[in-house]
């Protein structure tokens, strides 16, 4: 069985203790750190060969967000996941993290078991975190980000001519939060056809996995962001 490494990054001391104990518990996680603030976040995840980051938003010095965008932009660490944790799911600073390379985010009053099957999802880089209602928080947050615009990110639209037509189609599904067997029924294909086309797709759009898939579509204008 191949272990999770976590890294745990979060300034109060008592609800890092509380994760480790949880992840601990689990056969196929191991905690591999503790951070109280973003700069040792992105260090020790590079000493320590973390698979998944959990990160708190709001952290003193260097903050979740900063610490996400260093993550992503480190070649070196391009395997890593970050999920975000946020007190507050409906947060501005989500859709900021996401874009910035967070592969989700989840509230800090989920239940156990979702933030263990986020850590496996995240690791495994298959499917948007849970909860399923994260994909409409993710159409509002972007809704209200691009306010002063029509949301539309030109130079996203253009990458995604490099797309087939299947491909697009395939994103549509992903950017609608269903998983790769949801989306093989849908469009009639084995999921591995499906799994062949999400991974082309984040190819030729440099995504690092399915939530920035999701991000690209909203922002390309493929996908159209319905704010209830």
């Amino acid at each position: 069985m191949t272990t999770i490494r976590v890294l745990l990054a979060d300034d109060q001391a008592l609800l890092r203790s509380a994760f480790r104990v949880l992840v601990d518990s689990e056969p196929d996680m191991e905690v591999v750190g503790e951070a109280s603030d973003g700069a040792e976040a992105v260090r020790l995840a590079k000493e320590q060969r973390a698979d998944v980051v959990l990160m708190d938003i709001r952290m003193p010095g260097t903050d979740g967000l900063a610490a996400t965008r260093m993550i992503s932009a480190d070649p070196a660490l391009a395997r890593v996941r970050v999920v975000i944790l946020t007190t507050f799911e409906v947060d501005d600073y989500v859709v900021q993290s996401l874009r910035a390379g967070a592969s989700g985010f989840l509230g800090k009053g989920s239940e156990p078991e979702e933030l263990l099957s986020a850590i496996r999802v995240a690791a495994g880089g298959e499917a948007l975190l849970s909860p399923a209602a994260t994909k409409g928080l993710i159409a509002r947050f972007l809704a209200q980000g691009d306010a002063a615009g029509d949301g539309h990110d030109p130079a996203r639209s253009e990458r995604l001519g490099a797309l087939t037509v299947r491909e697009r189609e395939v994103l549509v599904q992903v950017a609608g939060g269903h998983s790769n067997d949801e989306i093989a029924e849908r469009l009639e294909v084995s999921p591995l056809t499906v799994k062949t086309h999400v991974n082309r797709a984040m190819a030729k759009l440099g995504a690092r996995d399915r939530a920035q898939l999701v991000v690209i579509a909203y922002e390309s204008g493929l996908v159209r962001p319905r704010v209830e």
